[in-house]
């Protein structure tokens, strides 16, 4: 039985872990070979141990019969200058391991998201997707999420490639 969770600190080898490989399998094609080759999971959760959260961030993970399959990360709506909207949420981050995709736990992990911006007061919901990332373009929409118009550019960490991204936007 799936259960969706708070994050604890025994987790996050697992969801740095799932990273790496969600990102592996779903960016195949999309971010350079070598770059996603090179990803290292031990880095990945330091990251996560070490970088300032916004204020009111939370992150849930999703565990089948004990074992962290799935996170997600939410909280205010982070603006190009760095400051935080009070009335728009952000998914800032979702990955289930590829071994568990489209068995339910990333819809789960969604509306769990949405519960939580929602029960924070928020109004709406807003995510960045790259724009090749077709697979999650359709989740996203299949979860109530459209383009909202607004386009920019991605570099992943420690890459000089650029990729366009999306906006995408929904109600609560």
């Amino acid at each position: 039985m799936l259960t969706i969770r708070p994050l604890t600190e025994a987790d996050i080898e697992a969801v740095a872990a799932i990273h790496v490989r969600s990102w592996q399998a779903g960016y195949a094609g999309v971010i350079a070979d070598d770059y996603l080759a090179g990803l290292d999971a031990a880095a990945i959760a330091e990251r996560r141990r070490n970088r300032p959260v916004p204020p009111g961030a939370r992150t849930l993970v999703a565990a089948d019969a004990g074992q962290v399959i799935g996170f997600v990360s939410f909280g205010p709506y982070q603006r190009e200058d760095d400051t935080f909207d009070s009335e728009t949420g952000q998914l800032y981050a979702i990955y289930v391991d590829p071994e568990h995709w489209g068995r339910g736990a990333g819809r789960q992990l969604i509306a769990a998201a949405r519960a939580g911006l929602a029960a924070a007061g928020f109004a709406g919901m807003r995510l960045w997707v790259l724009e090749e990332n077709h697979r999650a373009r359709r989740f996203y929409e299949r979860a109530g999420l459209a383009p909202d118009g607004v386009r920019d550019t991605y570099t992943p960490h420690g890459s000089a490639q650029e990729l366009p991204e999306l906006r995408y936007a929904g109600a609560l």
